[in-house]
């Protein structure tokens, strides 16, 4: 299990019902998690503003006190900014320190510049991770406003100087121009929607489309890579399926090896981790 243990700005309370009852530095939120399927603890849940789905789909925030629009967390010496969003979002995905704690230890000790490729970046987390352990980075999304966000959380962080290109576009478009270019990456990181559709239409399912995504993603590392991470949230995609996505795909052209396994949060009351999807990890070197 990869477990985010590092987090002073966050922690998870107390998670069940459906629920996860969490700190945000110092604002508590009660948001779904269909995994926690057993019953809380019984200790208090107090939040300051909590996500209510609805039947007809969606939801919407039930706010117990005025909160900021945004406010700053902080793990290690990276600072992100969070807001609470649409569909139980806040912006950043803390499980993910596992992942950062991992990707900045092989950036660091590879004594050598790092070409970084982001793909479904999002806010950006792992970019700022990799570009503080001093990697260049090319960070893609579809959207616009996430994009943005992650130069937000690079100013928020003191790394607005460093190499990172923002690329506001299709993932799997993208890739294949880099391709046509002869671009190259040390690096490639992805976080791929369980489902979604492209800009004219096309419908993507991770399950259908991931192993076709890596394959054409290997044809963008650099003939010395160092790392490949995929992250999936998606629920029936066990980690396996990813190790040996990694096996087949990357190890019989480059060697190296590959780990997978689930990524979960500490839950402060009671002993228990929460459960927060899956993450293949291939390392070249």
């Amino acid at each position: 299990m990869y477990l985010a243990r590092d987090w002073k700005d966050y922690e998870c309370i107390d998670c069940g019902d459906g629920m996860k009852y969490e700190r945000w530095g110092s604002i508590y939120l009660l948001r779904p998690d269909p995994q926690a399927i057993w019953e809380f603890s019984g200790g208090k849940i107090q939040p300051d503003a909590k996500y209510c789905r609805s039947s007809s789909g969606g939801g919407s925030w039930e706010y117990y006190k005025k909160l900021p629009e945004s406010w700053k967390v902080s793990w290690h010496d990276l600072t992100f900014s969070v807001r609470p969003m649409g569909f139980k979002h806040t912006g950043l995905f803390p499980e993910q320190a596992a992942n950062w704690e991992w990707m900045t230890s092989l950036i660091r000790g590879a004594a050598r510049p790092i070409k970084v490729l982001n793909l479904f970046g999002y806010t950006g987390g792992a970019t700022v991770a990799a570009a503080a352990a001093g990697a260049s980075v090319c960070h893609v999304d579809a959207a616009k406003n996430m994009v943005a966000q992650c130069k937000e959380n690079m100013a928020l962080s003191g790394l607005s100087d460093r190499p990172v290109r923002y690329i506001v576009d299709d993932c799997v478009k993208f890739v294949q121009r880099e391709i046509r270019r002869g671009s190259r990456y040390d690096a490639v990181i992805m976080d791929p929607p369980s489902y979604g559709r492209g800009p004219s239409g096309e419908i993507w399912k991770l399950e259908n489309e991931l192993y076709g995504f890596v394959k054409l993603c290997s044809q963008v590392l650099s003939e010395k890579p160092l790392f490949m991470l995929i992250n999936s949230y998606t629920t029936g995609l066990q980690p396996i399926v990813l190790r040996n996505i990694l096996c087949s795909v990357i190890k019989p052209h480059f060697g190296g090896s590959a780990e997978a396994d689930e990524v979960a949060l500490p839950v402060t009351r009671g002993d228990m981790f929460l459960p927060c999807g899956a993450s293949g990890r291939f390392v070249f070197e």
